[in-house]
């Protein structure tokens, strides 16, 4: 099975988003944190491609820096859920109806209750807002998705005959799980980290735009959004850039996510849209 159309674009759009952020880390047309009071609220032009915002800050410099926060955010975000949400569900998938998987399971439910939002609210009133709070709070949030899928996948894996022969073989179940059955359910956890990496762009636009991710006078979409609220009648573009920015890449990593599914599941497989 070929990769469609949309998982093309959906491609096109993410190597765009982290082309930006790499080419940020060292280059941006201005210093996207340094004001100019003398040419805010500028209009595009050859000197500022996207305009200015209100203290004169290149709004394209702060759309190239707020793409380098924005993948930042989303590796480790997902890197935390799936670092502790994969063996937590690996552990429940391999101890099915035992204690180990009701404790697993029943903890990723209570989890669920405390959405991203709520989670960053506590973390910044006891460690004050920050890109690490946001980080932290959405890479938490993930765990139980994470999780449910490993469980889930592992419940299938562990059917087959080559598990059963390991074990009769005794070997040792974290050698079955390494050898055996992550490997088998790498095609769902990308997938997965896919899908998440979008919801936690959207989580940390969210965040900052709440005032609860990253602070002033770093750039972030979010901050970019909150500001530009203001301005929505007299300097429309300040706000549509920031969110042109945020659903171009969320779209994307959609697409991407959709289309790997349709190609790595095994039970899509000759049934493509």
């Amino acid at each position: 099975m070929k990769l469609r159309f949309s998982g093309w674009l959906g491609a096109l759009l993410v190597a765009a988003t982290v082309l930006v952020a790499v080419i940020s880390l060292v280059w941006t047309p201005y210093d996207p944190t340094l004001a100019h009071p003398d040419v805010s609220l500028a209009g595009p032009s050859v000197e500022h491609l996207l305009g200015t915002d209100r203290f004169g800050r290149d709004t394209a410099s702060r759309i190239m820096a707020g793409a380098q926060i924005t993948v930042f955010v989303g590796l480790v975000a997902v890197g935390i859920a799936a670092v502790v949400g994969v063996p937590l569900g690996i552990l429940a998938g391999m101890r099915r109806g035992t204690w180990a998987d009701a404790l697993v399971m029943r903890g990723a439910d209570m989890l669920l209750a405390f959405p991203a939002l709520l989670l960053a609210i506590i973390a910044g009133a006891v460690w004050g807002p920050s890109t690490l709070t946001a980080m932290i709070a959405i890479g938490i949030a993930g765990i139980p998705s994470f999780a449910r899928v490993a469980r889930s996948g592992t419940l299938q894996v562990i059917t087959q005959d080559y598990i059963s022969s390991a074990r009769i073989s005794a070997v040792p179940g974290w050698k079955v799980a390494w050898r055996h059955i992550l490997p088998n359910l790498a095609g769902l956890l990308i997938v997965q980290a896919s899908v998440y990496f979008a919801l936690a762009i959207l989580a940390e636009a969210g965040l900052s735009y709440l005032g609860l991710g990253t602070a002033p006078p770093a750039a972030s979409w979010g901050r970019m959004l909150q500001d530009s609220q203001s301005l929505l009648g007299t300097a429309p573009l300040q706000a549509f850039w920031p969110g042109l920015a945020i659903a171009a890449t969320v779209l994307g990593f959609n697409l991407l996510g959709d289309a790997l599914r349709d190609l790595l599941d095994p039970r899509l497989k000759g049934s493509a849209r």
